[in-house]
């Protein structure tokens, strides 16, 4: 008999242990998802945010109208901030970067944060002015320059606006950022990782509806290679002249052989531009031509980027002309652990399912999400086609992508945030 009751307890420990395993393993995958698929609430925002298409549109014409090149973000970042106000996101700020910040405060002291870019190509910016007339809905786009960029900060705020008439309330503090000098070194990105890296849960970086999940981080560094001699008449002599030693240089870079050794893990080594002289009668002064160097491993880069210098040396030695290396921009490489299984991914992959995607997933991202990977924090990428034609006078945005975009913010944030009713 006390053999039988011990038994008894035994099971009843077994059985409690497993539902709580169990009730683990729904919180942080598929389970999970699925439960809150049939919680009314949670159908109910996603069908407010389809009914919500009008209102983002709006929103993306007056985003996408404002001119915001790299380093100028502050009048784009402003309407942001006065939109996230109105919808009822606590302590809304723009900061020096300028980046633009709103919370959704939870419970746990962490965060789960989303993040979009503010600013935009250069050419995006020479097309506004030139368009003389704010961006239009034709069907389901909206039409003009700034809308394709604009796209993921409009469906960070109708997500926000979504959950916060939902009422679910979030474990952790749910941030909707978005930063600036994306396209000119990831400043805004650095700027909000180092506000956010020590009470952070995971950084979703969102540049489209989540067609393509990115969990790591390509390394990119971009090098404008300068070279200086003397300029003269061609009837003064042909000798030394820079295009000389520019070709031979670029010749020797273009045999570095890792890109062949290492293919596998993305190493890559480019020149696509080269420029120099104006007159065909003058030797030119200067001159200088880019380098694009990449891979998924920080020791490939610096490899080849010594490769690079030394080259440069020989044939400074060789023909007595000078050559400099200026960085354009540096995107730091990384991987995190255990990433791919993670339930950040898992969970994004489902949703991205639910809502008609087959996402790929790759370990090689290249945007924001390499500043908090590369700092060892769990970072995903979202990202599809937005629309088309960006940097050209024609640019359009999807108004269907941006709503899905949304959704997928929404539910992101109700999973990995933990949000449900109090």
């Amino acid at each position: 008999m006390i053999r039988g009751i011990t038994l008894l307890k035994d099971i009843k420990n077994f059985s409690i242990l497993c539902m709580l395993l169990f009730a683990n393993n729904s919180n942080a995958g598929e389970r999970f998802l699925n439960e809150v698929l049939q919680d009314k609430i949670v159908l109910k925002g996603l069908e407010d945010i389809t009914k919500m298409r009008h209102y983002a549109a709006d929103m993306l014409i007056n985003f996408g109208g404002i001119i915001s090149p790299s380093g100028k973000e502050h009048e784009r970042a402003k309407a942001v901030a006065e939109e996230m106000r109105k919808i009822g996101l606590v302590e809304v700020r723009v900061n020096s970067a300028p980046n633009v910040i709103g919370v959704i405060k939870g419970r746990s002291g962490k965060a789960l944060i989303f993040v979009s870019t503010l600013d935009d190509l250069k050419t995006v910016a020479e097309n506004q002015r030139a368009a003389g007339m704010p961006p239009y809905v034709d069907g389901n786009f909206v039409r003009g320059p700034g809308t394709n960029t604009s796209l993921t900060t409009v469906s960070l705020i109708t997500a926000a606006k979504a959950l916060i008439d939902s009422g679910l309330v979030p474990e952790h503090d749910i941030v909707f950022a978005g930063v600036s000098e994306e396209e000119t070194g990831l400043q805004g990105m650095k700027h909000l990782y180092a506000e956010y890296k020590e009470d952070a849960i995971a950084f979703v970086d969102v540049l489209g509806e989540g067609n393509s999940i990115s969990y790591g981080a390509l390394g990119i560094h971009w090098w404008k290679i300068n070279a200086f001699g003397p300029a003269g008449h061609t009837l003064r002599g042909g000798l030394p002249n820079i295009n000389q030693a520019i070709g031979r240089a670029i010749d020797r870079i273009l045999q570095i052989p890792e890109p062949q050794i290492y293919d596998d893990r993305r190493t890559r080594l480019n020149v696509a531009v080269v420029s120099s002289g104006a007159v065909f009668n003058h030797k030119p002064e200067t001159g200088w031509f880019s380098l694009d160097v990449r891979s998924l491993d920080q020791v490939h880069i610096d490899t080849m980027e010594a490769k690079v210098r030394n080259i440069l040396s020989e044939v400074t030695d060789e023909l007595g002309l000078k050559f400099e290396m200026e960085v354009v921009s540096i995107t730091p490489p990384g991987q995190i652990e255990g990433a791919l299984k993670s339930s950040l991914v898992q969970t994004s992959r489902k949703i991205s399912n639910y809502l008609g995607g087959n996402p790929r997933l790759s370990n090689a991202g290249s945007a924001n999400l390499n500043i908090s990977i590369a700092g060892g924090t769990l970072s995903i990428g979202i990202s599809s086609e937005r629309g088309g034609r960006r940097g050209f006078p024609d640019e359009w945005a999807n108004i269907l992508t941006m709503m899905r975009t949304a959704k997928n913010v929404f539910l992101t944030a109700i999973t990995i945030g933990n949000m449900e009713e109090l």
